[in-house]
């Protein structure tokens, strides 16, 4: 027995997807190959190498575009995140720069590919932003079947696989994901990717657990091991004791009965036990992911964040291809509340222009409205596009990063020139419409009695708030301890922004993190917040945990926990106040 408690062994990773399961393991894993510089002296070979490229790229289309066109229906919603991956096989970024360095250089085109995506990545992966940095991925996707093109290596197929398994990957690509027959594998675990991944959004839309950039996962797990995955915890045990299986499978069991009967009442209201009424809404990036909102309950889109579409392209998204997208979305959400935010990313890293001079402090530049207002015809198109689509549904416009009333009055200025522009040319759209500002930013909150004045909602993005507030970058390991949303100082600026938005007659919405757990439900009803919105996967506890509370007895709750001066005092005190509903609600 001892022997056998020897052999357990605990890996951390990222939750990519909630859920548990118990399985044997199957690795999928890719070695990769060395690659070898090489020179090219004569002309004639240099032209051969490059066109040895092409057909490299032009056999991987060719692979996505088969993937795509007998992608199986429980996919189908997500055969946009491959149809980017086939417009990266010829973006610039990687095709011309790769001939570039095949011709300018002289060298073999593996060693041009790996270059430039070695320069490339970076890019993305210094962005501050979650679900920016994770691109990262698409590049490697990408670029990793041009070079087993270029290599002879051989392809996964997921689709072959005939039992049923737990998938152990270096990594999967969303084509590879996309394979996935849900009646086989039951989850799967990688040595990359992150939560803000396509193949983590994927997983979580098919709702199989999934833990992500354990780094060491194919090393540490062989073939036919017995592993647990942990898609909530962000664990994989492998070899589990018999005592740590039951334990798991009792886990499991309550977790599965608890989520399903969320489910099923998902589709009440949040109501609390007094009559309270919230609304409870969904974050989204990919249009495809309306589905899973609406299918947890969500009462409408509390954001819709815009920056897929100008990622990975040779150039910015016509009006239409924009106005596109968006009615899509508002088609099938019909009546519910959909709130587009303009695009938040700094454009000149994010739309594949290297500059030569990057930001040395992205979080602090040229990002969101500022990048709007630089470009104001950039910006103008977007907002066109918004527009026309809220002819079509009940939309609603919010501003990023706003820190003072010059951004709000340029950027409505913007606004009322498009809808101008839209009149004069005859194009149906709808300008009255609410616009609203994101609260991230500390001078925001400072100065929110006048922005309120000049637009119609507040929506408070806590993980920026919290970042530029206690100045706190979450992806340093030595500091994103101190990343806390019940910080003394969070809870005051999130009470300032309620008590001036009940004072001035205006909404406030939450849209960060901190809306998606339940523990933090009660001390955010109790300051006021109007409206949740979150991850699809957890309105539904979110939901339960609403209906489970009296909002009559939150008044004394808060009036102690705003005299708390740590972090750790609020959450002792939500955890004895509230503790035992959030238990019950959450699955464990």
């Amino acid at each position: 027995m001892e022997d056998q408690e020897s052999q357990e062994i605990i890996l951390k990773g990222i939750g990519g997807s909630p859920g548990i399961c118990i399985g044997k393991a199957y690795l999928v894993d890719k070695e990769g190959v060395d690659v070898v510089k090489r020179y090219i002296v004569r002309k004639d070979s240099l032209s051969a190498e490059v066109c040895r490229f092409k057909t490299a790229v032009k056999k991987a289309r060719e692979a996505l575009r088969q993937i795509i066109d007998n992608i199986p229906e429980e996919f189908r919603q997500h055969a946009q995140i491959l149809e980017t991956h086939m417009l990266l096989l010829e973006d610039k970024m990687l095709y011309d720069r790769t001939i570039e360095v095949i011709e300018k250089e002289q060298v073999n085109a593996e060693w041009a590919l790996k270059k430039v995506v070695s320069l490339v990545k970076p890019m993305f992966e210094n962005m501050t932003n979650d679900y920016l940095k994770q691109r990262a991925e698409d590049i490697t996707h990408v670029s990793d079947r041009i070079m087993d093109n270029l290599t002879g290596a051989d392809h996964v197929d997921i689709a072959r696989i005939d039992k049923r398994v737990i998938l152990v990957a270096r990594d999967l690509s969303p084509a590879e994901t996309s394979q996935i027959q849900l009646e086989r594998i039951k989850g799967f675990v990688t040595n990359r990717g992150g939560r803000a991944s396509h193949t983590s959004i994927i997983a979580r839309t098919l709702e199989i657990p999934a833990v992500l950039g354990v780094g060491n996962a194919t090393l540490k797990i062989n073939n036919d091991d017995i592993i647990i995955v942990d898609g909530k915890a962000g664990i994989v045990v492998v070899n589990p004791t018999e005592k740590t299986l039951l334990e798991t499978e009792e886990r499991r069991e309550r977790y599965e009965i608890q989520r399903a009967l969320m489910v099923r009442q998902s589709y009440l209201p949040a109501q609390s036990k007094d009559g309270v009424r919230i609304s409870v809404m969904g974050n989204i990036e990919l249009p495809e992911e309306v589905v899973s909102l609406l299918d947890h309950g969500g009462d409408g889109i509390g954001l819709y964040r815009t920056e897929f579409q100008y990622l990975s392209r040779r150039d910015f998204p016509t009006e239409e291809g924009l106005f596109e997208n968006y009615k899509d979305v508002i088609d099938v959400m019909g009546t519910r509340p959909v709130t587009i935010r303009t695009l938040d990313i700094n454009g000149d890293k994010a739309l594949n222009y290297i500059r030569d001079n990057p930001e040395p402090n992205p979080a602090l530049g040229l990002r969101a409205i500022r990048y709007c207002l630089r470009k104001p015809d950039i910006f103008k198109t977007q907002l066109r596009a918004i527009l026309r689509a809220a002819a079509f549904g009940n939309v609603r416009i919010l501003l990023p990063m706003i820190s003072g009333v010059d951004e709000v009055q340029q950027a409505i200025v913007l606004l009322d020139e498009a809808a101008q522009e839209l009149a004069r040319q005859g194009v149906p759209y709808n300008r009255d419409i609410p616009v609203g500002i994101m609260i991230e930013v500390p001078s925001a909150v400072i100065m929110a009695d006048i922005l309120a004045d000049m637009v119609d909602f507040f929506s408070i993005g806590t993980n920026d708030l919290i970042q530029y507030t206690l100045a706190i970058d979450r992806g340093n390991r030595h500091v994103a301890h101190l990343h806390q949303p019940l910080h003394p100082a969070i809870l005051r600026m999130v009470k300032r922004t309620c008590d001036i938005g009940r004072e001035k007659g205006i909404p406030i919405y939450m849209c960060g993190e901190m809306a998606a757990d339940p523990i933090f439900t009660p001390i955010l009803l109790g300051l006021g917040v109007d409206e949740l919105s979150m991850n699809p996967q957890a309105i539904p506890m979110v939901k339960n945990a609403v209906r489970a509370m009296d909002t009559s007895d939150l008044g004394a709750f808060l009036e102690e926990a705003l005299r708390l001066t740590t972090p750790k005092a609020v959450e002792a005190l939500l955890k004895q106040t509230y503790g035992s509903i959030v238990s019950n609600i959450e699955p464990v």
